[in-house]
């Protein structure tokens, strides 16, 4: 690791931890997020985490550019990544894998030569970790899907997904929060509400996070208040 501080404005530097996403990143960012709100205090306004890389923002009328530049390279000086904690609890999130609210298990089948239910097994049995809000409020980008699993974007992005749908794309996995266009190809669907305005949180997912999907049938979906609406009807 070599990080780097890039210039992000009056108020913010980022830091660039890595060129490549792995999962092993994560705990390198969760340690200076940790040490960046130590050292920062009453003066940082936000961080904003990615795969590779941390934006902070801080207060200019408190703390000038240069300054905030020292407190960052002696972070770095001696930043020691967080250990995994196998014990966190791991969010699970139902989903109803099919055709009718997954139109592109076919394309997945056809692109990645596996069955359709080996591609539910494979994306069902593996714990992923949360790298970076974004997109949308409440949109999770998840990683790392199985080498076997790795699909482009659709070449021309849809108008509209629904709510809940559950999608990957190259080696990242995500839940649709809201209804919004996308590109991602879409698996199946979740009932769990990803994102409240009127709840404290906000999001149900956060940055570290580990988060498994977990296949429930029609009947179990429809009764946790998932929306039956299939994709061609909307």
């Amino acid at each position: 690791m070599n990080p780097g501080l890039e210039n992000a404005g009056l108020d913010a530097w980022l830091v660039r931890l890595f060129d490549h996403i792995d999962d092993a990143n994560m705990n390198w960012i969760a340690a200076l997020i940790q040490d960046c709100e130590r050292v920062f205090g009453k003066h940082l306004l936000d961080l904003v985490p990615s795969y590779t890389t941390l934006l902070v923002q801080f207060d200019p009328l408190t703390l000038d550019h240069g300054e905030a530049r020292h407190l960052l390279q002696q972070v770095l000086a001696d930043l020691t990544p967080l250990q995994d904690n196998a014990t966190a609890p791991v969010k699970i999130l139902p989903v109803w894998y099919h055709p009718s609210v997954g139109p592109d298990l076919a394309r997945l089948e056809q692109h990645t030569g596996l069955s359709i239910q080996h591609i539910i097994e494979l994306h069902s049995s593996h714990t992923y970790r949360v790298f970076a809000l974004g997109f949308a409020p409440g949109f999770a980008f998840m990683g790392t899907l199985p080498a076997e699993l790795e699909t482009p974007r659709l070449a021309s992005p849809r108008a509209k997904v629904p709510a809940g749908s559950v999608a990957l794309a190259g080696r990242q996995t995500a839940v649709y929060p809201s209804a919004t266009p996308g590109g991602w190809n879409l698996l199946g669907r979740t009932p769990i509400r990803l994102f409240d305005p009127a709840s404290r949180s906000l999001s149900l997912l956060r940055v570290g996070d580990r988060v498994r999907f977990e296949p429930v049938s029609r009947a179990e979906f429809e009764r946790l208040g998932g929306d039956m609406t299939p994709m061609e009807a909307l």
